[in-house]
């Protein structure tokens, strides 16, 4: 730092005092790059109103501090500088004499020149300047001839015209209309598969795309999209689901060939159908003949019901009268249908309910031998019975209810087991199987062409039952009838066989 307010700082970088002459303590930094003979720049011209050549009050020193290292002071010349008023007195150059092209300050002069060799303390030549310098001459002898500097340039412009023509050829203008909705676009898409994803549209099963997915695309060209819908469709009775593209019901059913003049329709023709689909009830116009009362009407009708129908042929049904198809079927095309008149009644009739027989076994009683212990007794009912007349003819009744007026009563009988005697005195020896070949032709179960006799000996049922036989001679064993016979012979002879009984005795 300094203590004097009046000292500066020269164009030399050295100090000075207020006088303009160097500080004691302080050495130049460096030597002029010049020498006195070759000036850097033309002399400017002297002031007006002065003599002889302008000449600057202090030499220019400047040289930057990069370019030479500074001299330390110990090593700094001992020779004192010249104050100003001692300046050299070699005449500069006059302007006419100034070189044609001035140096800069940072140039250096030719080699020829014959500039000294810089003494200690003076600044070195070179350095950052030296070495920019010497690479701003490399770029310039390196740099290539303006024909191979355009030709990138060309390439890139060629390249740019290319991309913008094959990007103006890939771009199309497509007309797509989704369900009914048309629009204008313009895509790079090749085909209709990608053109549909990239607008986002998705396609079932049940959609029609025309043309179809994958077909490739032209500037110019038509995609249309329709969905499909889900119908529940009731055709004559039949339910069965249906896909159509049509957006409404008129259209579905052209779509799907149902005849609709004249026919019933659950929904207006002109209904729209969503996405979501709809129920259609649909019954189509057929032929119906109804006969009736000895007429026959053939009508057409799109009646639901067989009954409708009737009603629109203007035939009444009264009480219980019905058609020969059922009431609520639906009526085909082609179908005749016989209205049925009928008329009924009810009629009650008294019947009888036959008895049961509990048998139960006696060992005091002979085997074949039966004995009511309770007769039986029918019980009585009350039958209802429905009888309908047809178009006049009758059919037959119907029963319809039954009412019990008196329980019927079991007959009790009792059977013997104990074993036949095989033997009858006075008539074991006779001839019995020729009487009964006579009788009966030997046969146990004979009747005779009135009824009244039965079995090998035809007995009546009131002498079987006399000689205690049960039920009927001809349902009894061989064994039994042949004993009963014998019985009854001791009893009345050969009388009650008055044209076999010869037999007997051979």
């Amino acid at each position: 730092m300094s203590s004097s307010q009046y000292e500066t700082y020269g164009t030399t970088g050295v100090t000075t005092d207020a006088t303009g002459a160097p500080h004691p303590d302080e050495t130049p930094p460096y030597a002029p790059p010049y020498d006195d003979e070759t000036p850097p720049y033309p002399e400017p011209a002297a002031p007006q109103g002065s003599e002889g050549p302008y000449r600057p009050a202090f030499p220019d020193t400047y040289r930057p501090a990069y370019e030479s290292p500074r001299v330390p002071r110990h090593e700094a010349p001992t020779e004192p500088l010249l104050s100003r008023h001692e300046a050299p007195t070699e005449p500069l150059l006059s302007r006419h004499e100034a070189p044609t092209e001035p140096l800069l300050p940072r140039q250096e002069p030719d080699a020829g020149a014959g500039r000294p060799t810089a003494a200690v303390g003076e600044p070195r030549p070179g350095g950052r300047a030296e070495v920019r310098r010497a690479a701003r001459r490399k770029r310039t002898a390196e740099r290539p001839d303006p024909l191979r500097r355009l030709l990138p340039q060309a390439l890139v412009v060629a390249f740019l015209a290319g991309g913008t023509s094959a990007f103006v050829a890939s771009d199309k203008a497509i007309e797509l209309t989704v369900d009914g909705k048309s629009r204008t676009l313009h895509t790079f898409a090749d085909d209709v598969t990608e053109l549909l994803a990239e607008e986002g549209v998705r396609v079932g099963s049940h959609d029609v795309v025309a043309p179809a997915p994958g077909t490739p695309l032209a500037s110019g060209d038509e995609v249309a999209v329709h969905y499909g819908r889900p119908v529940e469709l009731t055709l004559d009775g039949q339910r069965r689901r249906v896909w159509t593209t049509e957006p409404t019901v008129e259209g579905a059913l052209r779509q799907l060939g149902v005849r609709a003049e004249g026919a019933y329709l659950s929904a207006s023709r002109s209904r729209t159908i969503g996405r979501t689909g709809l129920d259609l009830a649909v019954r189509t116009e057929r032929t119906v003949t109804i006969m009736a009362d000895g007429r026959a009407r053939t009508i057409r009708t799109n009646a639901a019901s067989v009954r409708e129908a009737v009603e629109e042929a203007g035939i009444t049904l009264h009480g219980q009268d019905t058609t020969s198809a059922p009431p609520g079927s639906f009526p085909r095309d082609g179908q005749t249908v016989t209205v049925m008149r009928i008329t009924g009644s009810r009629e009650v009739r008294e019947e009888a309910i036959p008895y049961g027989v509990r048998r139960t076994q006696d060992p005091s009683l002979f085997k074949g031998t039966e004995v009511v212990e309770q007769a039986g007794r029918p019980g009585a009912r009350r039958v209802t019975y429905a009888l309908r007349t047809v178009n006049g003819v009758r059919e037959r009744p119907r029963r319809i209810g039954a009412e019990t007026v008196r329980e019927p009563r079991v007959q009790l009988v009792k059977v013997g087991t104990k074993p036949l005697p095989m033997s009858v005195g006075g008539a074991d020896d006779l001839d019995w199987a020729a009487l009964a070949a006579c009788e009966s032709g030997g046969r146990p179960h004979a009747v005779d062409p009135s009824g009244t006799y039965g079995g090998l000996y035809q007995f009546d049922n009131r002498t079987w039952h006399a000689l205690g036989g049960k039920g009927r001679p001809q349902d009894a064993p061989a064994t039994e009838q042949t004993f009963r016979a014998k019985k009854l012979y001791v009893r009345r002879g050969a009388s009650p066989w008055p044209h076999c009984g010869a037999r007997l005795h051979g």
